[in-house]
């Protein structure tokens, strides 16, 4: 393995993760400065929409050329949003990322509590304006293949994480402010989604605007519906964590593995979102103390680990083809294994070799992290939410199992 920066880590198993351990404490350090540095503001994969150069044709006006200009973006191995106009930002997404890394690296002694709570003021600013709720969506507008999110236009993804990281601040600091706002976060995914009912089963839409059928989407709602009934019990919390979870549980193909959704051009199975799908089912069973869920669970864990990474510790984006290597995939890989380590004796050798060979082949010489890599080049574009914020969530998780805390 690689020699990395010196450094020490608390309590270090004698395992394959001793050696990613030696430097871990430095390269942290090294990407928590630089997004420091930024303020916790970048670029977006996703948002090509906000440029002013696009904005000022007449392509604005139609869906197909919004579409084509973002998949344009996202795709492209140079990075054309200075000249574009497209303006860096703070994404609330990845400020909640952000906020529950810092409270994990608190933990481990890598940070002071006074660098956590001016993100947790932040991310209560960065709410999406004029709803009853707190609630929270993106800084750009984004085209689906049906219709146009406006930008702020709550989401259950960056609620759920959002409210995530203000109950792990309440967790450290106890500012009650923090989990009145993530109780307000409860009552936007009860109040302000559309939900699908088919039997004693319910799946929540993504936005307030579709009637989509997304597992991760479902699940990170009923997971952190779970977790809020875990501090105060409530039948309604109770009632729609259940009957989300039921839908997720039915819709398990027998292999193990979830599709991304249930429409016809949804059905792709990659890593992060199946890591979505399993932590979020953990944290309902531990906070609903569910044991029936431990089937599911294993079987889906089964499947990511089997399909999901190759022997040299490369996370594959999808489960039948290893390209592109993607920094986010990476990250929730490290968030992914920690999380359910104690299913599979494989967990804590396989996030070794994930972490060590994201640190030789996804760290830029500043500490930060590349996009993607493919088989014969590498995009080294600089994303703040999709691949910092994500990082250094996933880091902070592997080095406080590492430090036994």
């Amino acid at each position: 393995m690689t020699t990395l920066p010196s450094g020490t880590l608390p309590c270090a198993p004698q395992s394959a993760a001793e050696g990613v351990a030696v430097g871990l404490r430095d390269c942290i350090r090294d990407l928590l400065d630089y997004c420091c540095r930024e303020q916790w503001s970048g670029w977006d994969p996703y948002d090509g929409l906000n440029s002013r150069l696009f904005q000022c044709t007449p392509l604005i006006r139609f869906a197909l050329a919004r579409l084509a200009w973002t998949q344009f973006f996202k795709r492209c191995p140079v990075n054309l949003r200075p000249l574009a106009g497209v303006p860096r930002g703070q994404n609330p997404k990845g400020i909640a990322l952000f906020m529950s890394a810092l409270v994990r690296l608190e933990r481990i002694g890598l940070v002071g509590a006074g660098e956590v709570e001016p993100l947790a003021a932040r991310l209560v600013e960065l709410r999406s304006p004029g709803r009853a709720w707190s609630c929270w969506g993106y800084h750009f507008d984004w085209q689906t293949r049906g219709y146009i999110v406006p930008r702020f236009t709550p989401n259950v993804v960056c609620t759920t994480f959002a409210g995530h990281a203000l109950l792990d601040c309440y967790d450290a600091f106890q500012n009650e402010l923090w989990f009145e706002a993530a109780r307000s976060a409860g009552a936007f995914l009860l109040e302000g989604l559309n939900v699908t009912r088919a039997g004693n089963t319910i799946c929540f839409s993504y936005t307030p605007l579709d009637h989509g059928l997304v597992h991760n989407a479902n699940l990170l709602a009923a997971a952190f519906l779970a977790r809020l009934h875990s501090y105060r019990a409530s039948n309604g919390l109770q009632e729609a964590c259940v009957a989300a979870t039921r839908y997720a549980i039915e819709h398990q193909r027998p292999d193990g593995s979830w599709p991304y959704g249930e429409g016809a051009k949804q059905q792709w199975i990659d890593s992060f979102h199946t890591g979505y799908n399993l932590c979020a089912l953990e944290g309902i069973r531990e906070c609903m103390s569910w044991e029936e869920l431990r089937g599911p669970i294993e079987r889906g864990y089964r499947f990511y680990l089997d399909r999901f990474f190759e022997p040299d510790g490369r996370v594959k984006y999808f489960h039948d083809r290893t390209y592109p290597i993607d920094s986010h995939a990476i990250a929730h890989a490290l968030v992914t294994l920690t999380t359910l380590a104690s299913y599979d004796p494989r967990s804590v050798l396989v996030a070794a070799k994930v972490c060590d060979w994201a640190l030789r082949n996804m760290r830029s010489p500043e500490g930060w992290f590349y996009y993607q890599k493919w088989p014969l080049w590498t995009n080294r574009i600089n994303y703040m939410r999709w691949s910092q914020a994500w990082m250094l969530l996933g880091l902070a998780e592997y080095a406080k199992k590492l430090a036994g805390v």
